[in-house]
């Protein structure tokens, strides 16, 4: 008979699929901000022009080089979405264990969204484009500005819950952890430093997200260990 366990520190075994396809999905989890930034940065240091004080993340997806950038949105948003499936396995009772999927799987579908379809090219990126804002807001760039409001607004929801189910367990940093990362998400954004201010949320919802999908991996990965020990007697 399978044990379940909600503890922080338990060992755990997935209620559907198998212990090993668990770990995949929660290594694709937690590799998903990291790759993002990786090939962001790569792409910010190479690409003519573009300057992050000006030029949020999404224009890399604009110009001939674009599809880079289109790519590494659509991989990353495949990521979240994996951890939302993971999760569902892992965490089968307690605070969140309906909505947290659910708001992942929208976070990452967000994503997904927000790399198919890009912004408008403007402030000279990519070379050859106006200085200066696009003359008029394409329907695409309006989708992938809802798109990308739905996915941070979804990640910052899912911390709310995951906050309200570390206090009720009593668990004093990942309760101060989940909500810091909320209050960064839903912080107001300055007109004036957008595109800076949107890079480093990023970089924290995605640092706290690699470790908390890495956190839920070390547990599946102690449970099919002390199984596979068990079973060995």
């Amino acid at each position: 008979m399978t044990t379940l366990s909600t503890s922080t520190t338990a060992p755990i075994r997935p209620t559907h699929g198998t212990p090993s396809s668990t770990l995949r999905l929660l290594t694709a989890g937690a590799a998903a901000g990291p790759f993002f930034y990786a090939s962001a940065s790569v792409q910010m240091l190479v690409r003519d022009g573009f300057d992050l004080r000006v030029h949020p993340i999404s224009q890399l997806a604009t110009g001939d080089l674009g599809w880079i950038q289109t790519a590494t949105f659509a991989l990353t948003g495949l990521g979240v979405i994996a951890l939302a499936v993971a999760h569902r396995r892992v965490v089968p009772d307690g605070v969140g264990r309906r909505a947290v999927p659910v708001l992942l799987a929208i976070a990452g579908l967000g994503f997904v969204l927000a790399g198919l379809f890009v912004m408008d090219p403007q402030h000279g990126f990519p070379l050859g484009t106006p200085d200066g804002p696009a003359p008029a807001t394409s329907w695409h760039a309006v989708v992938h500005s809802s798109a990308a409001v739905l996915a941070f607004t979804a990640l910052a929801v899912a911390y709310v819950v995951l906050t309200v189910r570390a206090v009720r367990e009593r668990q004093v940093t990942a309760a101060f952890g989940h909500g810091l990362v909320a209050l960064v998400l839903l912080a107001p954004v300055s007109p004036t430093s957008a595109s800076l201010q949107v890079a480093a949320t990023g970089v924290v919802a995605f640092a706290w997200t690699t470790a908390y999908a890495l956190r839920l991996r070390r547990r599946v990965a102690t449970g099919q260990q002390t199984h596979d020990r068990g079973e060995a007697r």
